[in-house]
């Protein structure tokens, strides 16, 4: 279980792949307490850390990670955003966030508004019901507040802080991201269509 807040960073370091899947070796400074089989969020995907080292970790993506999300066409030098779990006893700023991706997405738009910024994505039809403005999203593991919803596309508002520690000042128009819809929107709609 993650926040969606994101803690730095990392680097694409290496990238090996085979029929089974591909494994990616990741730079990042300053997590001291990794350990094998732990879970970590890689840009809005839950992995598990098969190697580590001082400022490094490994991953592996199976085929089917490939194929739903943008991990597989990374190379090295790429940047992701990095979190790790939740300890139970720690302060839960974000939302509930799964790293289970629903969707990529696309970056549409990115504006600069004032400090602040204005980034649009757009909005696959299957998970628009999901998406309510003032509501949660998650994008490439970043928790974020929908500012407006349209048919086709949903805006959120970016702080300056937010733009620095995360990829987000990476992306560009045409970018790829990763979407995962506020779970509790999944779970209520499952308990409401059970009683019909």
């Amino acid at each position: 279980m993650f926040t969606g807040i994101v803690e730095r960073t990392g680097e694409l370091a290496d990238v090996t792949q085979n029929e089974d899947g591909r494994r990616l070796t990741i730079a990042v400074e300053g997590l001291e307490d990794l350990h094998h089989g732990q879970s970590i969020n890689v840009s809005g995907v839950c992995l598990t850390v098969e190697e580590f080292g001082e400022d490094w970790f490994e991953v592996f993506l199976t085929s089917e990670t490939v194929k739903k999300t943008y991990l597989g066409e990374l190379i090295v030098g790429d940047l992701v955003n990095i979190e790790r779990a939740m300890p139970a006893d720690g302060r839960f700023d974000g939302h509930v966030v799964q790293g289970h991706v629903d969707t990529t997405a696309t970056v549409e738009a990115v504006e600069q508004i004032g400090e602040d910024w204005r980034y649009t994505f757009s909005l696959p039809a299957g998970l628009a019901k999901y998406i309510v403005s003032k509501g949660s999203i998650t994008v490439d593991g970043i928790s974020l507040t929908v500012a407006e919803r349209h048919d086709q596309r949903f805006e959120v508002a970016i702080i300056p802080a937010t733009r620095e520690i995360t990829t987000l000042s990476e992306k560009e128009p045409g970018d790829p991201v990763h979407l995962e819809v506020d779970v509790m929107a999944k779970y209520v709609e499952q308990m409401v269509e059970g009683y019909r």
